[in-house]
């Protein structure tokens, strides 16, 4: 076995539900100001006793179910999240214990929205260097507990959710090269900071940004897996925003794909907008087993992360 693949995924979003109606009785906005900016429509918010490791243990047990695996079949888990509120244990040991998990290595990583997709690289290189042998990938955040309520250019962005991946080692990799890297001079553009820690962003440097700067990115990434943007089945970017996601995916030219648009009904969920918008697709039979999808975070610190995987 010299690659890995993706065996399946899975996603969670908590019950409740707030829709632009319920934010307009917050702040001073309205359905149409959202819709006509950012492109949501609802998001999905956790109540206080819904911990990030609850949200993120949910999704990886569907993800362990679809692949017909147990939880003493994981030796790595790894979980990307930039709303862990405590220091330790981290998220992905509670994770493991929260599963009933053996003895795995356990590593949390903040790469806010770019998060998961540099999980999945990680999981990918240790997997493929015998590190493990099976891994679990989760992106969860729950951005309603660092979001400003009473501020209108944030509290209308967010929502809480988790997503997860199973990655095993394969004769033949599904998992492309990653593409990775920062902007560290503009990573002050967005920001979770202070106390109490507080969702903040230069919204027009980061459109800037996304739409003019990463699309040749993106496509390096297909062409690091061998690919041409019009090979694409699927599109998954992070689900920041969808004035960013429609214009980045028409310039990269994956003319063929379907894109993820769950942002229309999840709003940002940070590092958990890719898992959870992929797993939907895989879910929904928008793609295939064995599809070629661009996976590409993007965000805070303005880091980014992109590989083309093969549907599980």
């Amino acid at each position: 076995m010299n690659g890995s693949r993706i065996a399946a995924v899975g996603h969670y979003q908590p019950a409740k539900v707030l829709t632009n109606e319920d934010l307009a009785g917050l702040v001073d906005t309205s359905d149409e100001w959202i819709r006509s900016r950012v492109g949501i429509r609802t998001r999905h918010i956790a109540g206080p006793d819904e911990p990030v490791d609850e949200l993120a243990a949910h999704a990886a047990a569907k993800a362990l179910a679809a692949a017909g695996l147990a939880p003493a079949d994981i030796d790595l888990v790894l979980v990307a999240t930039s709303t862990a509120v405590d220091r330790s244990p981290n998220m992905a040991a509670r994770v493991a214990a929260r599963l009933g998990m053996p003895q795995p290595a356990t590593m949390d990583l903040n790469v806010v929205c770019a998060g998961f997709t540099h999980a999945l690289a990680t999981a990918d290189h240790a997997v493929r260097a015998g590190g493990a042998s099976r891994a679990l990938v989760i992106g969860a955040d729950k951005m309603s507990e660092v979001t400003d309520w009473s501020d209108r250019s944030t509290c209308v962005l967010v929502g809480d959710g988790a997503g997860a991946a199973v990655v095993e080692a394969a004769e033949e990799s599904g998992i492309g090269p990653v593409l990775w890297g920062s902007v560290p001079e503009m990573g002050n553009a967005v920001r979770i900071e202070g106390t109490p820690s507080r969702f903040a962003q230069e919204g027009q440097s980061v459109y800037r940004w996304a739409t003019t700067q990463l699309p040749p990115i993106a496509r390096r990434a297909c062409e690091r897996a061998g690919l041409e943007p019009a090979d694409l089945a699927g599109v998954v970017l992070h689900q920041a925003n969808l004035r960013i996601i429609e214009p980045l995916a028409e310039k990269i030219g994956a003319v063929n794909a379907v894109v993820a648009r769950d942002v229309t009904e999840s709003g940002n969920t940070s590092a958990a907008s890719i898992p959870l918008a992929f797993s939907k697709l895989v879910e929904q039979g928008a793609v295939s087993t064995g599809d070629p999808v661009l996976l590409f975070g993007f965000g805070g610190n303005l880091s980014y992360a992109g590989q083309v995987v093969r549907c599980p």
